[in-house]
């Protein structure tokens, strides 16, 4: 499974993820303060 970093341009928030979770953080947004997600937002780890 793909790991990923996940840094919120709105929150600040950096949280390390796996696909699934890179999935629904793009449908859902953030999932600290809600804010739209879009692929820019995750890095290869």
């Amino acid at each position: 499974m793909n790991e990923y970093e996940f840094t919120c341009s709105e929150c600040g928030q950096q949280i390390e993820i796996n696909g699934p979770m890179r999935e629904a953080t793009l449908t859902h947004g953030c999932p600290v303060c809600g804010a739209t997600v879009s692929p820019d937002n995750f890095a290869p780890c």
